[in-house]
C-alpha cells in the first residue's frame, strides 16, 4: 500500500511487515511497480480491486482529482472496471519485467511489449483547465484511460533522455527500480530513509567490528 503526503515527493510505501518510508521512482510509470509484480513481487500485491487503481491513481504523480466518481465518470472521477483492474496487473508485471531488461541491457520479451504498446494505443486521459486557472480532468475517465496515460509514460521513459539512468535498488535485498533524475547522476538506492540508512548502520558495524578485531590485546602478565 502506498500513500503521498501533501507537497512531499515521492510514495509512502508501507511494507507488509509494518514499516513504512518515502519512495520516488521519478515517473508514473515506475510509481505502479510497487503495487506488485510477477512470480515473488506478487507478496506485495494490493491491487484486488477497482477501488485500489483509484486510491492508486490519487496518490501517484498525477495531479489531483482523479479519485472515485458517481459512478458515471460525469465528475470528473474515474469510473474502474474488474477487467481494468486485471489488465493493470498485467501492464505493471510487463513493465517489472521491461524495465529490468533495460537495466541488465537486454531486450523486452516480445508478449511484454506487446502488451505496453496495446495499452498505449487506447485513449489517455486528457487535462483541462479551469475557469479559476486550475487543472481538471475531463469527465468519463476509466480504468483503460489511466492505464494508456501509465503506458506512454513508459514509452517515454524507455526512450527518453533518462533511460540509461533506469536502476535497481543497490541493496541486495531490494528490487524496487527507479530512474535517477539527479544532476550527478549518482543516486544508489530506493530510499535513504530505508536502504541507504540500513546500509550506513551495516557499514558503520562493520567498521567497528574491524576495529575491535585490530585492537591490540593489553599483556595481562
Amino acid at each position: 500500500m502506498s500513500g503521498r503526503a501533501t507537497n512531499t515527493p515521492g510514495l509512502l510505501l508501507r511494507h507488509p511487515d509494518g514499516s513504512s518510508f518515502r519512495f520516488d521512482p521519478g515517473a508514473l510509470s515506475l510509481e505502479l511497480l510497487p503495487t506488485g509484480g510477477p512470480g515473488p513481487l506478487s507478496y506485495f500485491e494490493v491491487l484486488h480491486g477497482p477501488a485500489d487503481l483509484v486510491r492508486w491513481a490519487e496518490e501517484s504523480r498525477l495531479p489531483g482529482g482523479l479519485g472515485a466518481g458517481s459512478g458515471s465518470g460525469s465528475d470528473g472521477g474515474l469510473v474502474v472496471s474488474a477487467a481494468e483492474v486485471a489488465d493493470a496487473r498485467a501492464l505493471r508485471d510487463a513493465l517489472w519485467r521491461i524495465a529490468e531488461s533495460r537495466v541488465r541491457e537486454e531486450p523486452p520479451a516480445p508478449d511484454d511489449l506487446a502488451t505496453l504498446n496495446d495499452a498505449a494505443a487506447r485513449p489517455s486521459l486528457t487535462s483541462r483547465l479551469t475557469v479559476g486557472g486550475e487543472r481538471s480532468w475531463t469527465p468519463g475517465g476509466t480504468g483503460t484511460g489511466l492505464l494508456s496515460t501509465v503506458a506512454r509514460d513508459a514509452i517515454d521513459l524507455f526512450t527518453g533522455a533518462y533511460a540509461h539512468r533506469i536502476r535497481t535498488c543497490g541493496a541486495h535485498d531490494c528490487r524496487l527500480l527507479f530512474v535517477d533524475t539527479s544532476r550527478p547522476g549518482k543516486r544508489r538506492w530506493c530510499s535513504m530513509e530505508r536502504c541507504g540508512n540500513r546500509h550506513k548502520v551495516r557499514a558503520h558495524r562493520a567498521r567497528l567490528t574491524g576495529s575491535d578485531a585490530e585492537a591490540p590485546t593489553t599483556d595481562q602478565r
